[in-house]
């Protein structure tokens, strides 16, 4: 299982991932991204593939 790290430092909370993986991704209080899930099944990579692309700040990585 794979499993999402995400830098808050680089988060701008523009919400893109969100958008495309709301299941695994919410923008918090503080006005930036937070992962719900940290652990990801194999039938939803796509998704968090499509939001890894999505990120203009590449703040989003998945450790295999």
């Amino acid at each position: 299982m794979a499993k999402i790290v995400l830098d808050k430092e680089k988060c701008v909370g523009c919400g893109a991932c969100q958008a495309i993986c709301p299941e695994y991704f919410e923008v918090d209080k503080d006005g930036k991204s937070k992962v719900r899930r940290e652990e990801v099944e194999k039938e939803k990579m796509n998704c968090i593939r499509e939001a890894i692309e999505g990120c203009p700040t590449q703040c989003i990585k998945l450790e295999e």
